[in-house]
């Protein structure tokens, strides 16, 4: 019997998702699912909802969960990481104390002071967890999900012998709408897409062997020529269902001739010496522009459901079971691409190698790879586009840079990461944000002490 861990299990939407995914596909196949949170109100919560949702829909799943990971993880044939150490209310830390610096962040989870500053609190987590495996269950897959990717990952490959994947539902997505804005299936499309995770470059783009690059920039030249509707510059498309505008992605794929996914709320935060001040089209990045604030309200929203559907006395209604998309979407794709050595292609965050040339042999890329029973394999097509491979190469420069100071706990190093980000110039006020987000981080700074 297979057996999947989850650890952050008291995510409020990764972890139904992903039950509902397993509930879905495996089959009448029994499945052992370990849940995992050091929160351990979160715990019972999402312990008890996905015993609702199993006997629901009487799957044969027996769910065990505890918040020592140390208990759960001996057998285990997959681990996944949904980690979020301090929480929203540290990413919203992550997010303000820059914000009274000027610096303004629309996400503040991956590049930029804030991005940085949640590497100081997760590689620490996520390199003690990799340990753990290493020692309980040193053949299980280890997949993460958390944020800063490419930091993170790096991170474990460094510090420890585990091969960790990066998981991120960014290019899939990018690539369905792209499909949708052409008019051609998405099982028909193929795609050249190599970058950092939030920075990745679609620079080949086929429909059965169809050439798509053109036809993507006429329909962007056609967006222009209509018009863009400037109430939705800055929108968040994911919540209110509207149409995404995405200028400044635009306006990289008419000078660069590669897409960079997953849209300017991403994208923005990797050139952030190109919107002082936060101006994005004369909104402010993360205050009317991709702003923050209904982000985290949206995810507090959503525990608080969780939370009450799990303390409901009913059972859980059918209209319960069709409402999850997001993250948790190719993960059960990819095991089972492994198990059967399907070996189907899918886009992770895993080392280079010798795939691509132009880009470090050791630097976590996100890129093309092919899923099955001898793992996941990076495939070496090496035609990443030399025009763009040094806007890479500086973030990963940085991301080495963050990588060592979470490892060492070494302030200095975490200083001159942002000011190789440019994002402040000033290195008086760096080290004073600096101090700043170590203090309100403290506790989940062991490093640092």
């Amino acid at each position: 019997m297979p057996k999947l861990v989850i650890i952050g299990a008291g995510s409020a939407v990764f972890t139904q998702g992903l039950i509902m995914d397993l509930i879905a596909t495996q089959g009448g196949e029994p499945w052992e699912l370990g849940l995992v949170d050091i929160n351990g109100e979160a715990l019972d919560t999402i312990a008890v909802l996905a015993q609702k949702m199993v006997a629901g829909k009487r799957a044969p799943i027996t769910i065990a969960a505890s918040t020592d990971r140390k208990e759960i993880l001996p057998g285990a044939d997959f681990v996944v990481s949904t980690i979020g150490v301090g929480g929203r209310r540290a990413w919203e830390a992550d997010v303000f104390v820059p914000r009274a610096y000027g610096i303004y962040q629309p996400v503040g989870d991956t590049v930029m002071p804030g991005g940085i500053s949640r590497a100081m609190r997760m590689i620490p987590a996520l390199v003690d967890i990799a340990n753990d495996i290493h020692d309980l269950c040193p053949s299980a897959y280890f997949f993460n999900y958390a944020n800063p990717m490419a930091s993170n990952c790096t991170a474990i490959r460094r510090a420890t012998p585990v091969p960790v994947v990066g998981l991120c539902h960014g290019v899939h997505d990018s690539l369905r709408s792209l499909a949708g804005e052409l008019g051609v299936p998405f099982d028909d499309l193929t795609a050249g897409a190599v970058g950092i995770n939030h920075l990745t470059f679609v620079y080949q783009l086929r429909a059965a062997g169809r050439d798509l690059m053109p036809e993507l920039r006429s329909s962007i030249a056609r967006r222009r020529v209509r018009g863009i509707d400037r109430d939705r510059i800055g929108a968040l498309a994911w919540t209110d269902g509207g149409e995404e505008i995405n200028p400044f992605s635009w306006s990289l794929f008419e000078t660069l001739g590669a897409y960079p996914v997953p849209g300017d709320r991403h994208v923005t935060e990797f050139f952030a010496d190109v919107f002082p001040g936060g101006d994005y089209y004369g909104k402010r990045l993360g205050v009317d522009a991709f702003p923050f604030e209904p982000v985290i309200e949206s995810g507090d929203r959503k525990y608080a459901q969780m939370t009450e559907l799990a303390r409901s006395g009913a059972p859980l209604d059918d209209s319960f079971f069709g409402r999850f998309t997001g993250e948790h979407e190719q993960l059960l794709s990819i095991i089972d691409s492994i198990r059967t050595d399907a070996r189907r292609i899918y886009s992770v965050n895993v080392p280079n190698g010798s795939a691509y040339s132009n880009l470090p042999a050791g630097a976590v890329l996100e890129l093309p790879a092919l899923a099955g029973a001898n793992g996941i394999m990076a495939l070496p097509f090496d035609n990443f586009p030399d025009t763009i491979a040094p806007v890479i190469r500086r973030h990963l420069d940085i991301i080495d840079l963050t990588v060592e100071a979470a490892l060492t706990g070494d302030r200095r190093l975490m200083v001159e990461a942002i000011l190789a980000g440019g994002y402040e110039r000033d290195r008086s006020r760096v080290s004073a944000m600096v101090d700043e987000l170590l203090a309100v981080h403290a506790e989940h700074l062991p490093q640092f002490a």
